[in-house]
């Protein structure tokens, strides 16, 4: 219950920065660095949070099985894309990123306290910049400001959803861990190569623009070593 308690935080801020650019739609050049920092953002947490866990529990099998999953799945999400209407891949990618993050932070509390308020800490920077850039891709499509909020704020329910998952999936055997921690793993890649970038590069690109990428995993693994 604590996780699932500490999971209202990034929640709040999946709904504030929602709701922030919601009101007031960002310029290009803005979003394009908001896509660039929350890239650096998600790829330092699955660096240092999500890939020493598959490494410590050393299961090739449950490993390949797991990201091959979930290359399959992502890419065949990304035909969905290009036949329906809407961000459908991008959307999918961000709610199963959100939702493994609830999963990995309420393993965390089961870990360690320290732990815990760490990955909270970095995952209330990673969706409050996931929700402005969420938003910015869904009002090129959606109208409707409420629906495009309550979208969003859906996605963020997945927070404390995953975190309730962790209770039972925590009692699993290390391999089923593992296979589940690499689909996430590979799921998280996914948002930053084809969507968060990919998007990203399609907008204003200047030196200044790209460095939000590395100011963003830098000060996550800075925030790391301080705490």
């Amino acid at each position: 219950m604590q996780a699932v308690f500490y999971t209202l935080i990034p929640l709040a801020a999946v709904i504030f920065g929602t709701v922030l650019a919601a009101i007031r739609r960002p310029g290009p050049a803005f979003v394009s660095a908001m896509q660039h920092l929350a890239a650096g953002v998600v790829f330092a947490a699955a660096a240092a949070e999500i890939l020493p866990q598959i490494k410590h529990n050393a299961s090739p099998a449950a490993t390949l099985s797991g990201g091959v999953a979930a290359v399959i799945m992502m890419l065949g999400l990304k035909q969905l894309e290009q036949r329906a209407r809407g961000p459908v891949a991008m959307l999918s990618a961000v709610g199963i990123d959100i939702f493994v993050d609830g999963l990995v932070l309420g393993l965390a509390f089961l870990a360690g306290e320290r732990a815990g308020l760490l990955l909270t800490v970095a995952l209330t920077l990673e969706v409050l910049f996931l929700g402005l850039t969420v938003t910015a891709e869904l009002s090129e499509t959606i109208m409707s400001r409420v629906r495009i909020v309550a979208t969003t704020g859906a996605l963020g329910l997945l927070l404390p959803l995953g975190a309730g998952v962790a209770a039972p999936v925590a009692s699993l055997p290390p391999t089923a861990i593992t296979g589940v921690l690499s689909f996430g793993l590979m799921a998280l890649l996914y948002l930053v190569t084809e969507e968060l970038l990919a998007e990203a590069h399609e907008k204003p690109d200047i030196p200044l623009i790209s460095a939000m990428f590395f100011v963003g995993f830098l000060g996550l693994l800075l925030l790391e070593e301080l705490m």
